[in-house]
């Protein structure tokens, strides 16, 4: 059984690449949705673990404050990343997610593009341009699935 996270920004792809994920085959879970989230911001933890310890492949999206204390039980972690102006032109665009339409909004992506990313990066195991492709993101999440397997 293999586990992957795949983390970022806002704007940079995870949801977009989960979904291509999903057509594939594979077991997701994009954490932003069906309360996997707590009001908080948090994971829910005792759902997450529960779900890391079932025996299926599955790659999780999200990105919050917690995800760190689930690292090792991530096969992979995979660091979606992608420059301000990518970000900033996708979650204005972007018709799945309301997050970041307002200024503040945009304000705080650009904020944390400075200040959680670097700490993505340091957790990460791979870090991949979310400029790409998703075809070409989703193969080589594919191949880190297979890898672990």
């Amino acid at each position: 059984m293999a586990r992957v996270l795949v983390t970022g920004m806002s704007g940079v792809g995870k949801s977009t690449l989960l979904e291509e994920i999903s057509r594939r085959g594979y077991l997701v879970v994009d954490t932003d949705y069906d309360g996997w989230t707590l009001s908080d911001g948090t994971w829910d933890e005792p759902r997450m673990a529960a779900l890391l310890a079932e025996g299926s492949d599955v790659v999780v999206s999200g990105t919050v404050e917690n995800q760190g204390r689930f690292y090792d039980r991530f096969d992979q972690v995979v660091l979606l990343s992608a420059p301000l102006d990518v970000l900033l032109d996708r979650v204005l665009k972007r018709l799945n997610n309301p997050y970041g339409k307002t200024a503040g909004q945009r304000a705080e992506i650009e904020r944390y593009l400075g200040e959680v990313e670097p700490l993505l990066r340091f957790g990460a195991s791979v870090e991949l341009d979310g400029r790409r492709p998703v075809g070409e993101l989703a193969d080589i999440v594919e191949r880190l699935l297979a890898v672990a397997s």
